[in-house]
């Protein structure tokens, strides 16, 4: 008898959240706020935000040594919601030998000559790690579905009917998504969920502000002119993609103090799920340990006396 993937035993399970994007198809983006619920405080945002930090850095230490997991982090929003900030500011303080983090932009020639999870999947954290993808795999059913003249490059056999074929990507993406979750990947995704209105102010502020010229680009502009098409991609690959093994959440972008402490409580609780621990040694290890010390403190005679 085949086995139902949907009952198959995982590690971890989706943390509890407001912002978390239920399975069962019904998250709805013009119900989803991009601002705080209630009323945020931008110093208590970072106060909290700096204890979270000091959580995450001790999880990373015990996921690292614990040598079980790995862990990835999803980034998806459009330009200006502040997906760099967020990773830099969550992240701020961590071991940087237990992170790495990989932005995709325009995929290469290379890359184009592979499935479209190629690029990512040769990227993925091992484990002990923390992984960050700054954009991922998901721009194949979100970019490139607003814009599908950029499947011209990928050369596929038959692409047949577009709405097919985003289905058939949802369906690969989840498969993906289970296999690595079955094989001790924590997997959260997070949609940075700003306004059109704040997008245009940050927008603005990158014009008006010398030191972060750089980051303006008139195809920013452009792509203003698809929102509406962007809004309806994201919610359905949310809807189609989120599951309890590898979780959406919609994270208010409005305000930055507040979005920044939302992604970093989410990750702290995630890994502390796992029960994560340094491992402990047998016995007969522990009398090792044990005689070597002794050794040690024998040595540290010895170089009084050489001395």
């Amino acid at each position: 008898m085949d086995r139902n993937p949907d009952h198959e035993e995982l590690v971890f399970k989706a943390v509890e959240s407001p912002f978390l994007v239920a399975d069962d198809g019904s998250f709805a983006i013009d119900a989803a706020s991009t601002q705080p619920a209630g009323e945020a405080h931008e110093k208590g945002s970072k106060k909290r935000l700096r204890r979270l930090i000091k959580k995450l850095d001790k999880q990373q230490r015990c996921l690292y040594a614990d040598d079980r997991f790995s862990v990835l982090l999803v980034f998806q929003a459009i330009d200006a919601a502040g997906k760099d900030s967020t990773i830099r500011a969550v992240m701020k303080g961590i071991n940087p030998a237990g992170c790495q983090v990989f932005s995709f932009k325009k995929p290469t020639p290379e890359e184009l000559d592979h499935d479209f999870l190629w690029r990512t999947t040769v990227r993925l954290p091992e484990r002990g790690r923390i992984g960050i993808f700054n954009r991922s795999y998901y721009e194949e059913v979100m970019v490139v579905r607003v814009h599908p003249s950029f499947l011209d490059a990928q050369r596929l056999p038959c692409r047949g009917d577009l709405s097919e074929l985003w289905l058939q990507r949802y369906e690969s993406i989840r498969s993906h998504e289970k296999h690595l979750a079955l094989n001790g990947t924590v997997i959260l995704k997070f949609w940075l969920n700003v306004s059109k209105e704040e997008q245009r102010r940050r927008l603005i502020a990158r014009i008006d502000n010398p030191d972060k010229n750089w980051k303006f680009s008139a195809a920013d502009l452009h792509e203003r002119d698809f929102w509406n098409e962007y809004m309806k991609a994201y919610e359905d690959a949310l809807n189609a993609t989120s599951r309890t093994w590898a979780p959406w959440y919609a994270i208010p972008a409005d305000n930055k103090p507040y979005m920044r402490e939302s992604v970093a409580e989410i990750v702290v609780r995630a890994l502390e799920s796992l029960n994560l621990d340094y491992p402990v040694i047998a016995p007969v290890e522990r009398q090792k340990l044990g005689d070597l010390r002794k050794q040690l403190e024998q040595d540290r005679g010895q170089s009084n006396q050489d001395a």
